[in-house]
């Protein structure tokens, strides 16, 4: 892996207009080069992520907001001109989280990004988006997310990913997904995609309406289980299934309080939008 270093994280407004000109896929190779780059922490910033998607207040930063620092440097990844694939369009199938020390007193992070691991798949090809976080002690934090493109062609057999559905669950806590927690999120995290933004634009794309991010769904989880979890040491994986439309109504069902367990989130009719489970970093 080459790497190229930023010297301040990535305007987003160019790049989003890189990502609406590219609608064709050009290659099926994932480029050999990562981008770091240096990242402040801002309290306010953090503050209102905390508001959108339900964590209270705390010394530590909530376990999902590095996702929200590497926003930047992601989507300059995946707009680059040796990147194959059209930035819009991509699923998030799958997220996985590993929090290696409690995120407190840190106010700068040294942020990586890199794609790998492109795979088959019955719809096309998947890859990994991966993250890594380090403070002056080392690596704090680190991310995978496995995305789908569709109609890329891969010549090797795909691979089954599914993942079982949670047992030994019990009903948590519920909450409302409201119409506008899409572009609520997108204020705070920076993806301004338009399938989350309202009904309209989500039918260019397809989807009767709007639908919440997946990283919201994750977060606001992930804030319900405040007391549930480890503090550090923990992975967290989830899938993504059938995307939250919004508005709607969410249940929360999870295994015990402890260092091992598996989530739930369900809606309406039991349809599943995200099962996962937490467990020592190996």
């Amino acid at each position: 892996m080459q790497w190229k270093t930023l010297g301040a994280t990535p305007f987003l407004p160019p790049l989003y207009w890189r990502a609406a000109l590219k609608r064709k896929i050009t290659g099926n190779t994932l480029p050999e080069q990562g981008l770091r780059c240096r990242v402040s922490i801002h309290p306010k910033q953090v503050a209102a992520y905390r508001k959108v998607c339900g964590f209270t207040d705390s010394p530590i930063l909530p376990a999902t907001y590095p996702h929200i620092l590497a926003f930047g440097l992601q989507m300059q990844l995946l707009t680059e001109s040796n990147f194959p694939f059209p930035l819009l369009g991509l699923i998030h199938l799958n997220n996985r989280i590993r929090l290696h020390r409690p995120l407190g007193g840190v106010s700068e992070l040294s942020i990586s990004v890199h794609t790998q691991n492109l795979k088959p798949h019955p719809k096309g090809a998947t890859f990994e988006l991966v993250t890594s976080v380090e403070d002056s002690l080392g690596l704090l934090w680190e991310a995978e997310s496995r995305m789908l493109c569709r109609g890329v062609k891969l010549e090797d057999d795909a691979e089954d990913h599914a993942q079982p559905s949670p047992t030994h669950v019990n009903e948590l806590t519920r909450w409302k997904a409201p119409a506008d927690i899409g572009r609520r999120y997108a204020r705070v995290s920076g993806d301004y995609n338009p399938i989350h933004l309202s009904a309209l634009t989500a039918k260019l794309f397809g989807f009767p309406q709007a639908i919440a991010h997946g990283l919201w769904n994750k977060a606001r989880t992930l804030a319900a289980l405040s007391e549930h979890l480890p503090a550090a040491n923990i992975e967290i994986d989830v899938e993504f299934k059938k995307p939250v439309r919004l508005p709607g109504d969410v249940t929360l069902l999870t295994s015990a309080a402890g260092s091992t367990g598996e989530l739930w989130l369900k809606g309406a009719g039991d349809i599943e939008h995200m099962v996962g489970k937490w467990r020592p970093i190996a």
